[in-house]
């Protein structure tokens, strides 16, 4: 007999009732009424907003985050040094303080910090002096150090020390302080809230370790700021380790001097003494500027008259201009801007769209120099080839920028470079779930195809877990990287640089990596697969250097793809790549040369002989007349080249900005008879 189908009643939910029946009958959603809502809304912080949403400032992984710290402490300290003319010197202390929590101190030799000042900069969000200037600088915001201060707060409730000297001869300022998320202001906890005064003289020195501060004895002006913040060491790519050394690169005035987790030390000394030249503060270029924006200014200004108002608030607009523009809107040259109501103002927006206005003036950024790119590259990229260009100044949105590339080809890869005690702490550090994985993830430009070859050469299975290498799997994956050529397998590495600071994540949506791979680097003669980068020993370093640098988001990680950023790209990576065509072709020609040489020599013994039985002549003369002769046929396995890359008693060059370290070995071995 079949079973009755019973249906279990609906269970009773926080928006139902039962009846008693076992339906369930729906209660009446209670409404929310306007003056509900409007009680419930309230103003909300710039740090109460940005403590919520930290991984807009890069404080996303705790490795980041410490990276993050470091990255913001020291582009203040080069930006205080270089605006005060003082060549910058940087210490960069990373110490271990617990499980997952490090304290990072950075100290440099600037002018120091105001004592009403110290406060408002490390302890609230979009305070400082760079934001407004229309001048090339590496802090653009002013959010990024006060942010780090504010991570490190939530993180372990620590505050952030600052202590700042102006003078050798003036009390130094040391604050403890933390951020009011809920009102964007700074908390000074120590000095009863007025910070401590710690005077240059023996009780100076007594208070710097009564309070534990750390300070560079032989530092006479400066400033230094620890944070305390749960993070993660690990070396390798987007480290701290390569963040330096990116830096050095960029900035050869500067002297590094870095004491890591493990309290190992690194100099990178300074390349130049001279200074770059300063860049000058120029107004905005009536391009740049927007319709909204253009309002604002108008019904903001002082000027009497619409005419002294776009001269005096533009760059590059003169009195004929500012006439030009107001004939063209229809308005009179004379007019009270106080007056100039929204309609005006878009037709004196749509003309200044039609308008041929001269491009803003170009002493505002500072460029590296190909010179210095060729000198910083050489220090710390170990190549046998180098190139460098630099652009003229262009223009995106009324915002000069100009673009600079270096190209550095050869040399040893960073695999090969690494000892044992580092790929071992490599390896412990890592939390990839293969050693493939970790090849590919820990090493700049180290493809699959790579990784495949050092596993088999060392015997090491593909899936195998960093953590479980026995110490003996450990020296055979050190062999294979001391030994297999990975130069086939391996990708191009990519420096990324935005006002002499490295962009090291987010590398994908970045105009300077999409503009690489959309390069053609086989007419150059390097292999590339479609949409990739190029393969090969190269690493190709590119800076943008601008007023503005639009980045794609508040954590500066990555270039905007504006179409004239990308041509000013483009035409630099081809500068750079025709000189590195050219020495590649080179190279392969002395080389076929001399393996030409080489079947002539193979022969000629044999064709003197029977000659001289033939024609009954001297053998050795004979032969030595038909070395001489193949001597001149492959004439170009005897080239050589100076360290600037022309061919010594030739008159074929590369042209200028190139550096070559030594002639090819390949080339050299075939070319000796």
């Amino acid at each position: 007999m079949a079973t009755p189908n019973v249906e279990s009643p609906a269970p009773v939910g926080s928006n139902g009732s039962s009846n008693g029946n076992g339906a369930v009958v729906a209660r009446p959603r209670r409404r929310a009424t306007a003056q509900s809502m409007a009680a419930g809304q309230r103003d909300i912080s710039v740090s109460e907003f940005f403590a919520k949403n930290r991984h807009l400032l890069g404080f996303d992984n705790p490795r980041k985050a410490l990276l993050t710290t470091v990255k913001e402490a020291v582009d203040n300290a080069l930006d205080a040094c270089e605006e005060a003319g003082i060549l910058p010197e940087i210490w960069v202390h990373i110490q271990r303080v617990g499980q997952d929590r490090y304290k990072v101190g950075v100290q440099d030799n600037g002018p120091g910090i105001l004592k009403k000042q110290i406060p408002l900069i490390f302890g609230k969000l979009l305070y400082g002096s760079k934001f407004h200037r229309m001048r090339m600088s590496r802090g653009q915001q002013g959010i990024g150090i006060s942010a780090a201060g504010m991570h490190g707060l939530l993180t372990t409730g620590k505050p952030v020390k600052i202590m700042s000297k102006v003078s050798r001869r003036e009390s130094a300022h040391y604050y403890e302080i933390q951020i009011d998320t809920k009102r964007n202001l700074p908390e000074i906890l120590n000095g009863r809230g007025e910070g401590v005064e710690i005077p240059p003289n023996g009780l100076g020195e007594k208070l710097i370790e009564k309070h534990g501060i750390e300070w560079e004895e032989t530092v006479e002006h400066g400033t230094r700021v620890t944070i305390e913040l749960e993070a993660r060491y690990q070396r390798g790519r987007g480290s701290v380790d390569e963040y330096l050394e990116e830096t050095a690169i960029a900035n050869p005035h500067v002297a590094i001097h870095y004491t890591d987790p493990d309290d190992d030390k690194r100099d990178y000394s300074r390349v130049t003494d001279q200074l770059p030249p300063e860049p000058k503060e120029i107004k905005p270029h009536p391009y740049g500027v927007e319709l909204g924006r253009l309002v604002t200014m108008v019904h903001d200004t002082a000027a009497p008259t619409i005419a002294q108002f776009l001269i005096g608030s533009f760059s590059r607009v003169s009195a004929a201009i500012a006439k030009r523009l107001c004939d063209a809107a229809k308005i009179s040259p004379r007019a009270n801007p106080k007056k100039v109501g929204r309609q005006e103002a878009d037709q004196l927006y749509q003309a200044i769209q039609k308008t041929k206005i001269p491009a803003p003036s170009t002493d505002c950024i500072v460029p590296i120099g190909e010179e210095l790119i060729l000198k910083g590259l050489r220090q710390v990229v170990p190549g046998e080839f180098y190139a460098a260009a630099t652009r003229p100044p262009a223009v995106y949105r009324g915002n000069p920028f100009q673009i600079e590339v270096g190209l550095a080809y050869g040399g040893a890869s960073p695999v090969a470079r690494v000892s044992r005690e580092g790929l071992a702490e490599l390896l412990e550090e890592s939390d990839a779930r293969t050693l493939r994985q970790f090849l590919i993830s820990s090493f700049q430009g180290l493809g699959a195809d790579a990784a495949d070859k050092i596993l088999a050469s060392a015997n090491v299975g593909i899936r195998i877990s960093p953590a479980k290498l026995k110490s003996a799997d450990v020296d055979r994956l050190h062999q294979a990287l001391q030994s297999v050529n990975i130069s086939e397998g391996q990708s191009m590495n990519v420096l990324r640089y935005a006002n002499r600071v490295p962009l090291q994540f987010q590398a994908g949506a970045c105009a300077i990596t999409q503009t690489v791979m959309g390069t053609n680097w086989r007419s150059y003669g390097l292999n590339q697969s479609r949409g990739s980068l190029p393969g090969g020993p190269v690493t190709v370093m590119v800076h943008m250097a601008s007023v503005w640098v639009p980045f794609t988001n508040e954590s500066k990680e990555a270039i905007a793809s504006y179409p004239e950023i990308q041509k000013e790209l483009r035409l630099a990576l081809q500068s750079v790549g025709r000189k590195l065509g050219m020495y590649l072709r080179r190279r392969l020609h002395v080389r076929h040369e001399g393996q030409r040489r080489q079947i002539f020599l193979r022969y000629l013994g044999e064709v003197a002989s029977a000659v001289s039985r033939i024609n009954k002549t001297d053998r050795d003369k004979l032969y030595d007349q038909l070395l001489e002769v193949a001597k001149k046929s492959t004439a170009k396995a005897d080239l050589e080249l100076d360290d600037r890359g022309k061919p010594i008693e030739a008159t074929e060059d590369f042209g200028d900005n190139v550096i070559i370290v030594e002639p090819p070995a390949a080339a050299t071995q075939a070319a000796k008879p």
